[in-house]
């Protein structure tokens, strides 16, 4: 007997891989003039990788990564194996770091500490400490803390540390994070900006004059496609999400446009992930579509439009 969810996936996944992403408006090299120092470095995320570090490195690099982005691990067997797969494949790193505890005291000590860990990696320097910063429960007095913390532990140790717009934590919408912005002059950003879309339940259009601060102060960026009722669409070559990617990608080429201007290397994450972030069929969860190629996609979008040319 024929199993139609089965045919599903497999016409899915036959279709997914003949679709491009939605025509977008050439990017104009011309209004973003090249200066030395511009770097375009585009990083794999292990989120939904079943297999260890060793061979998650490999599929990144023979997909032509330039790196990978993980959360900081805190063992130290867990540190070795991470630095010796990152030399055997030439790999950069970023790492993510936050706290966990729903007590402000306990969640500063438990931030401030991975903080000073991955900043202090001698093995191999990150690129940058991507945070999960605070908490949208706590104050905004509270918030600006763990920001102040971060930016000693960046000047202390040399790495830039960024702070991501993400849910449930204190950038969570655009609104709320122009104040932090504001209020901290040296606050730099992760963007990961479908999280605010989803938020929003828009895209943004009513608050473009946040937006374009919020980009201002971009220094690494998330490159997931959300929409109004979610933080991720299930395949971003799909026609239906046409509006949504360009959305996106419009945002983006601000922050590239602003780098390549100003010669400063631009880290990206390409970053959809699995299920249940990644739409399932019901009964089954099986994804509506291939999480890896997907991101693999998006990394060869983002060499071709924004690269070191």
């Amino acid at each position: 007997m024929t199993n139609p969810r089965r045919n599903f996936l497999k016409q899915s996944a036959t279709l997914g891989a003949a679709l491009c992403l939605p025509s977008l408006p050439s990017f104009d090299a011309n209004a973003a003039p090249l200066r030395s120092g511009y770097e375009l470095v585009v990083l794999a995320t292990n989120w939904g990788f079943n297999g260890s570090i060793a061979s998650f490195c490999k599929a990144a690099k023979d997909a032509g990564y330039d790196g990978i982005e993980i959360w900081w691990p805190r063992e130290e067997a867990a540190q070795k194996e991470l630095f010796a797969a990152l030399k055997e494949n030439n790999l950069a790193v970023g790492y993510l770091a936050a706290g966990y505890d729903s007590n402000f005291e306990k969640h500063q000590q438990q931030f401030t500490s991975m903080l000073q860990a991955a900043a202090g990696a001698r093995e191999i320097k990150p690129l940058y400490i991507n945070c999960h910063s605070g908490r949208d429960y706590f104050t905004f007095e509270q918030n600006c803390k763990l920001i102040d913390t971060s930016l000693q532990i960046g000047k202390q140790s040399g790495v830039p540390i960024y702070h991501e717009t993400h849910r449930s934590r204190m950038l969570f919408a655009a609104h709320i994070a122009q104040q932090f912005i504001a209020a901290k002059p040296a606050l730099r950003l992760t963007l990961d900006i479908s999280h605010w879309c989803n938020v929003a339940e828009s895209l943004l259009g009513d608050q473009t004059a946040t937006v374009e601060k919020a980009l201002s102060r971009t220094s690494h960026i998330h490159a997931r496609v959300g929409h109004p009722e979610g933080p991720q669409v299930n395949d971003p070559r799909a026609p239906e999400w046409e509006h949504a990617v360009k959305a996106h990608f419009s945002w983006w080429d601000n922050v590239v446009a602003q780098h390549r201007a100003a010669g400063k290397r631009l880290t990206f994450l390409t970053e959809f992930g699995p299920a249940d972030y990644l739409p399932t069929l019901p009964y089954t969860r099986q994804p509506l579509a291939d999480q890896w190629d997907i991101n693999v996609y998006m990394l060869q979008q983002l060499k071709k439009r924004y690269g070191n040319k």
